[in-house]
């Protein structure tokens, strides 16, 4: 056992997060509060399932959104990534702020690397580096005014939360099976929310044939299954099973079994069944029935709980997903389509009160399936709990951060101070062979040149974010912010058009 996960570390940990609820209602709700805040983008998943996206080594960039609360003029930040970021990436956050002098917002943001480029999550990296941890102590002003933020929380940032001795503002790790597959499907369950017919607890191979086998002969229609590892990441630990051909009777299972390795279709590019199987006795996992209907879309509810158990939701939104059966984020709408946002937000709002009874707080997502019948009536599947800031976060964050507006769950509407509605497409995969080479200060020289940038005036335009990935991967994100849904997506259309154009250009010199 590691001296982290002994009854005597959880109580010291549960006495730094006893100190959050106070500080959120004292400090929190006063801008001009001094305060602090440590942000550790680390994705604590898997490696290996985190090595299947391109480029993922400069995700840690996408929470440069908090630099934002630098806009509270007491505000300290320290934010902590694997290698350095390069200074104009800063810099061009830095400048979106509103009101705030890039140089007085720049002396109250601390910025540490490890220097270490391996595939180790940032947070074990910094806790093998003690001198660092100590580094990060002394920067803070505040330390009693502050809290840790991350992208998810396991047992790595507990302990880095009792290193620090601060609080931690995210679901406490001994939570963490509510944001695996199956500890999403029982809380669906226990919150009423309709869910895909499945099983869950999957231990191995033998288990998944059993599983398809089962759900096949209660659905003698049923097409197609998923199969899923239980901590997979953006839909890559995702795989597809078709029936067809299938026997009926007792020689159901025998095909199951024979027919499992050649016919199993994986979402991650380069999967092999071997590496799949080996990782599915590892991370255990879920089977449930492939949910068909056309048309057939995936909105999310992003809700958060705070400190104090109450739970709130933030905001909807409609995913755009990829991959070879469509189980890849790539980006979203927000918000969800108006014709079932207030239906998604009741089913999101009773899994976010289930979550709260169990000690659940800080930010998560509810993934859905929806289909629409032949009356018109939509149709929602819960499918899976992100217990932690997911790929609708940090566009979110920069919605509210540039604009100042208030979301109402009564419309489903985000609307700016002035009452206009506000609407944004975002991706985090804007990939193209031409992007390569491209640096971050190429990508600010084009969106300056280009109008590709927010108005502070007119509030809307577009806000970059994973530059990092750019000149390696040719891969970056965008959030094009507009004042209606029409105008968001032309934003987005509007500027892989000009990088395309650019970047073609810049090849031919």
């Amino acid at each position: 056992m590691s001296p982290t996960d002994t009854d005597d570390f959880k109580a010291r940990f549960a006495q730094v997060q006893a100190r959050l609820a106070p500080l959120f209602e004292r400090v929190f709700p006063d801008p001009q509060e001094p305060r602090s805040v440590v942000v550790v983008p680390s994705l604590s998943f898997d490696p290996q399932e985190l090595a299947k996206i391109d480029g993922v080594e400069h995700y840690e960039e996408r929470l440069l959104c908090m630099l934002m609360l630098l806009r509270m003029p007491r505000t300290h930040l320290v934010y902590v990534t694997s290698q350095p970021i390069d200074p104009s990436t800063i810099d061009y956050f830095l400048h979106l702020l509103p009101g705030i002098p890039s140089r007085h917002a720049r002396s109250r943001l601390t910025l540490f690397s490890t220097l270490d480029s391996s595939a180790v999550p940032l947070t074990r990296k910094l806790l093998d580096r003690p001198q660092l941890v100590e580094r990060i102590r002394q920067a803070l002003p505040h330390p009693d005014r502050g809290h840790i933020t991350c992208f998810n929380a396991t047992a790595l940032e507990r302990e880095l939360a009792v290193r620090l001795d601060m609080p931690l503002y995210a679901a406490d790790p001994e939570l963490v099976d509510f944001g695996f597959k199956s500890g999403g499907r029982k809380v669906f369950r226990a919150a009423g929310v309709p869910l895909p017919d499945g099983y869950e607890d999957l231990r191995d191979v033998q288990d998944i044939v059993t599983a398809l086998t089962e759900l096949k002969r209660r659905h003698p229609d049923l097409r197609r299954a998923v199969v899923k590892l239980d901590d997979g990441f953006s839909g890559e630990g995702n795989a597809l099973f078709k029936f067809e051909g299938a026997p009926t009777g007792g020689a159901l299972e025998g095909w199951v079994r024979d027919e499992l390795p050649q016919r199993i279709r994986f979402e991650a590019k380069g999967e092999t069944w071997e590496r799949y199987a080996a990782k599915y006795a590892e991370m255990q996992g879920i089977v449930e029935c492939f949910v068909e209907g056309k048309p057939k879309l995936s909105p999310s509810v992003q809700c958060r709980i705070d400190p104090l158990g109450r739970p709130e939701i933030i905001s909807t939104h409609d995913q755009v997903l990829g991959g070879p059966s469509g189980q890849v984020f790539l980006g979203c709408t927000f918000p969800a389509d108006e014709a079932y946002r207030i239906e998604i937000q009741k089913l999101g709002e009773a899994v976010a009160r289930e979550l709260s009874t169990r000690g659940v707080i800080g930010r998560f997502g509810v993934d859905f399936i929806s289909c629409q019948d032949a009356d018109s009536a939509w149709h929602h599947h819960a499918i899976e709990i992100n217990l932690r800031k997911g790929g609708t976060t940090h566009p979110y964050m920069m919605l509210q951060y540039l604009t100042d507006g208030d979301f109402d769950p009564s419309t489903g509407l985000y609307r700016a101070p002035s009452g206009q509605p506000r609407f944004y497409y975002a991706s985090d995969n804007l990939i193209s062979e031409d992007y390569r080479g491209l640096a971050p200060e190429d990508l600010i020289d084009i969106s300056v040149c280009r109008d590709l940038h927010f108005h502070g005036a007119t509030q809307e335009g577009v806000v970059f974010h994973l530059v990092g990935a750019l000149s390696e991967f040719g891969k970056l994100g965008a959030v094009c912010i507009g004042p209606s849904p029409e105008r968001a997506r032309a934003l987005f259309t509007e500027t892989v058009d000009v990088l395309d154009q650019e970047a073609r250009a810049r090849h031919t010199w």
